[in-house]
């Protein structure tokens, strides 16, 4: 993270290597058009590269959908390699959070005035005469950090614009947002993360098919930053075995975290929740000693309560036959044991009281 300093800058590390970098920055957007998905905030954007007259702005929206790659992409494009370092200040708010950070760092950038342009690639950028100050994750700022830092914008608006970033936006002050043109990212679709996904395995000359894809989209829940991680990682543990083995689906759930489909659909099926018709327990069902034994087991292979139990509330919400009161009923009981395990009850008693009561539900 680039921060600016008063004083002569100290000689630059060198680049890392490309084939050590994390892919999430490899790939990184360099320009506007490389954004997935965000049609009407890449619009509107693009618009501000041809007359260069930018507001100040705020991005919201959940993480991994594009948000500091936006404004990132558009301060390369709006002041060229060489003035970036001097035009553009990024700061991430949850590590520097508090008031000084504002009345100092903050505040003698906004004031300075902006150097002159140059470029040494040869290219033409509209480089208008302002600076730019990114505020990654601003939601984590104090509320007197947000009081001191809306001043700084009406005073200093001709030279320097902010850029606010964060994940909830009613964090954020109502004098500061209302100061600022927003934008809301939205999760990326299938079909944009999709496309995304397939181009940085071709590009790293990896075989992904569709089944891997779809398992890095339903495990990353629409953050594109986390797939691409996750696809990093699987590539790695596809290529420590002689010969390389192929990526598999089950692969990408354990590098998740998540529980592999097939246990998450057995477990339910001692349940007696069939996994493409409702069976009651007297037909599937297998009783108390039953259901304590595979809770034992889910216990010894060390799997999240948590994310067990999100699995099986997406398997029984989504199950095509059963009844809405049975769906009402397991959800109250998932839900009751959310808050338990959230106030750090015992993740095998309240997966067995979970496991207990849902197999009530289903078969009364």
């Amino acid at each position: 993270m680039a921060f600016f300093q008063a004083k002569p800058a100290a000689k630059a590390s060198p680049a890392t290597e490309p084939a050590l970098q994390p892919w999430v920055e490899k790939y990184r957007p360099k320009t506007i058009d490389d954004v997935s998905a965000q049609e009407h905030t890449v619009a509107v954007l693009k618009k501000t590269l041809t007359s260069t007259n930018l507001p100040h702005m705020l991005f919201y929206g959940p993480p991994g959908t594009g948000k500091t790659s936006t404004i990132l992409a558009l301060s390369r494009q709006l002041f060229g390699p060489d003035n970036f370092r001097n035009r553009v200040l990024e700061l991430n708010a949850s590590d520097e959070r508090g008031i000084s950070i504002v009345r100092d760092k903050i505040k003698n950038f906004a004031r300075q005035t902006p150097r002159a342009q140059t470029s040494s690639d040869g290219k033409e950028y509209p480089c208008p005469p302002y600076k730019i100050i990114i505020l990654d994750e601003a939601d984590s700022m104090t509320q007197d950090a947000q009081g001191a830092l809306r001043r700084i914008m009406e005073t200093y608006a001709r030279i320097t614009r902010f850029c606010l970033v964060c994940n909830y936006v009613t964090r954020i002050i109502e004098p500061l947002a209302s100061r600022c043109s927003k934008f809301r990212f939205t999760p990326l679709d299938s079909g944009s993360s999709s496309s995304r996904l397939a181009y940085i395995a071709d590009a790293e000359h990896i075989t992904v098919d569709k089944p891997v894809i779809d398992a890095l989209i339903s495990t990353s829940s629409g953050d594109l930053r986390r797939a691409i991680t996750y696809l990093q990682s699987a590539s790695r543990l596809s290529a420590s075995t002689n010969p390389p083995t192929p990526i598999t689906p089950t692969d990408i759930q354990e590098i998740a975290g998540v529980v592999p489909d097939a246990v998450v659909a057995d477990f339910a099926a001692v349940l007696g929740i069939d996994s493409d018709s409702m069976q009651v327990d007297g037909a599937t069902g297998k009783g108390f000693d039953a259901i304590q034994s595979k809770v034992k087991e889910l216990i010894r292979e060390g799997y999240s309560a948590s994310q067990l139990l999100t699995q099986l509330h997406d398997l029984v919400v989504l199950h095509p036959t059963l009844n809405g009161r049975v769906k009402s009923n397991c959800a109250m009981v998932l839900a009751e044991a959310d808050k338990a395990l959230c106030d750090g009850a015992d993740e095998e008693l309240w997966i067995m009281e979970v496991a207990l009561k849902m197999s009530k539900a289903v078969s009364s």
